[in-house]
Order: structure tokens, then sequence, then C-alpha cells
């Protein structure tokens, strides 16, 4: 059945007082039901574990800073593909199997219920880049994405800003969440899944917004002296990029974000792949922009639902946690090379990825077809 039989979505407004950082945290968002607004409510008044911590002024920065730069070494695939053996391959591969290899069976567990599509960006639409702004997607996978569009409701969750993945991705009719999820939208052209053509509005860290163009400002005067480095303003986070930076440097560029990062104890360092990510201390990630979307929607008690988020990334992971703890659909880890994830199943690159979008809409059309004769 539809969403949009489910979920009529009202406005609503407010500022919420986050207890552990004395930040109002301005929210605008569209809502389905008083409960969403509730849950997200509580959830931007916790601060959020497992990233980099920032340490005060008092203490020593030395440690820190190698624990920074030996986290940052441990994120390069090359040094992790190194330290796997064959054997360590299979038996990764036998508990995250291909989601190809693995399609009847994961369209068995679908059977009855709706398919959500999430889909992390860079390194699951596109490859992997040395220069963030020509990480672009192939005209053969935005056919599949928009393909994908026609037959579930599907979302881009990406540390980008949104703008910068709807200018990459051009498709009016997905869901976006950029920043992490701290910047979510509906479709322009509304959704054939809703009654109504209100966009999901959500920015739970408004508040932020100068903070953040400030920290901007100084990791630009700060790292500009690296070869190499790259700071992303991504509008309610930050990236520094050290993709191109010589591994030598690494520790210099640790120290010059940990040196303008201690004045700000309101953010929180986080890691992805070859990047480091300054966020605000709410507890908001990929995760929790995968709940508040299926709410939204229309499904957040519903047992008839099956979410499926395909990503790449150290913060993707916060997604397939839920959906593992939920019991309801299952994630797709994109490497090649064994990772600790809560993903269930594997692909190796996007163009598997993409594989992967084409064979569930030729699925989906050919059980359409079925049904209607």
């Amino acid at each position: 059945s539809l969403i949009g039989e489910r979920a009529e979505m009202t406005r609503q407004n407010v500022v919420v007082a986050d207890s552990k950082s004395g930040i109002n945290v301005a929210i605008t968002m569209t809502v389905s039901n008083s409960s969403l607004f509730t849950k997200a409510v509580q959830k931007t008044r916790e601060t959020q574990g497992g990233c980099i911590n920032i340490p005060p002024k008092k203490v020593g920065g030395g440690a820190r800073i190698n624990a920074w730069v030996d986290s940052m070494r441990a994120s390069s695939p090359t040094r992790v593909k190194s330290a796997a053996s064959l054997s360590d391959q299979n038996s990764w591969m036998l508990r995250h199997p291909s989601a190809l290899n693995m399609f009847e069976q994961i369209i068995e567990a679908s059977k009855g219920k709706q398919i959500v599509m999430f889909l992390d960006y860079d390194g699951t639409l596109s490859p992997i880049v040395d220069d963030p702004d020509r990480a672009f997607m192939s005209d053969a996978m935005r056919a599949a994405v928009r393909q994908l569009a026609r037959y579930f409701p599907t979302a881009i969750v990406s540390g980008r800003c949104r703008d910068k993945v709807y200018n990459f991705v051009r498709l009016a009719e997905l869901y976006y969440a950029g920043s992490h999820g701290m910047d979510i939208k509906g479709p322009a052209k509304g959704s054939k899944y809703k009654k109504e053509t209100k966009a999901v509005l959500f920015q739970p860290a408004s508040e932020f917004l100068p903070m953040i163009d400030e920290v901007y400002k100084a990791l630009l005067e700060k790292t500009k002296s690296i070869p190499g480095a790259s700071v992303e303003h991504n509008k309610f986070c930050l990236s520094v990029h050290y993709r191109c930076v010589d591994e030598k440097k690494w520790s210099i560029l640790a120290q010059q974000v940990r040196s303008v990062l201690q004045q700000y104890p309101k953010l929180r360092l986080t890691q992805g792949r070859k990047v480091l990510e300054i966020r605000p201390t709410i507890k908001w990630d990929k995760g929790k922009a995968l709940e508040f979307l299926l709410e939204s929607l229309g499904f957040g008690n519903c047992t008839d639902v099956f979410p499926v988020y395909i990503g790449d990334d150290r913060t993707d992971e916060d997604a397939f946690k839920i959906l593992r703890d939920r019991g309801q659909g299952f994630g797709i880890l994109v490497s090649k090379i064994p990772k600790d994830t809560s993903a269930s199943y594997s692909l190796q690159e996007p163009l598997e990825v993409m594989y992967f979008l084409q064979r569930l809409v030729e699925w989906k059309r050919l059980s359409m077809r079925q049904y209607r004769v």
C-alpha cells in the first residue's frame, strides 16, 4: 500500500533547549503525528558518543594528536587491505555476502512489505575522487536512481551540504538528507507517496550556523599552509579532507584542526574515509535521519516496511545499526575490503550498487506486470 494513505503531514516550529550544550536548537519541521515530533525533540537533547573527543586546553595535546593520526592511518583502505589475509576476506564475505548473489533471498525477506531506499552519495552512487567537487555520478547511475524512485520512496543521505548533493544528483523526486541528516527536505515535485505535497523539512542544528561559519574561516586560515588539505563547508557541518595530503603532514594537520576546535566545545570531531568531520554536539546522525524519514512517511511503528540503506563510510554505520536494532530491512556496505560493520550484506563498488538498483527495479516491474495479469 502507498505511504500516502498513512501520513497526513502538519508543519510545526519550535525552539528546543539542548541540555548538554546550553544551545537553543531551532527546529522547523513537517511531521506526520505528535509522537514523531516528540521523539525528534528528545533525540536532539542528547549528545552523541562514538567520536574523537576534543580535549580541554589544559590536557596535553601530544598523545591526543598521536591518537588522531593513528586513527587517520587506520582509515586508509590500502593499510587495511595489506593487513587482511585471503582467509580474512573469505570469512568476512561469509558474514556479509554480496547483495547481488543474495538478491533472491533479499526479495523473499521483503515479501508483503513496502521497500524504502536510503542511499549514501560519495563512494556509493559516485566513485571516491581526489577532488570532492568532481564526485560526479554517471548518467547510467542517475537513470537507475530515477527508475528506483518511480517504484520505491528513495532518499539520499549524505554528509555533504544538501544543495551540493542535489546539484550532483539533479533528481527532484527524491528525499535529500544533507549534513549527516541535519538538513532534510522532501521531493521538490511533491511525492506520490504522500497525500500532501508539503516538503519534509527538519533542521535540528540551525542555531549552530554562525559557529560553523566562524570555524570554517578559521580552518581555512590554519590549513592553507598544508599542501593538499581542503576544507568543505557543508552548511551544518565541516569536512577537512586529507586524501591529497602527504602522510608525513597528517600530524601537522591534526594539530591545526585541534588548535581551532579546542575553542569550540560545542562541536565534535568524527572521522570518515580520508576526511575529518566537524559537527554540532547534538545527537543527530544518518541513523536518526533514517528514522525521521520513515516516521514522516508514516512507517514509524509499522511492521510491513522494509528499509534498505546502502553506504560505504563510517558515518553510515549509524544507519546500519538502527536497521539492525529495529530488526527491519538491512544495510549494505560498499567496500572491496573487510571492515567492521553492522551491515548485513556488501557490494564492492558503485558499479555493483547500480546493478543492484537496476535488478530491484526490474524485479518490481515484473511483479507488477504479473499482478495486473
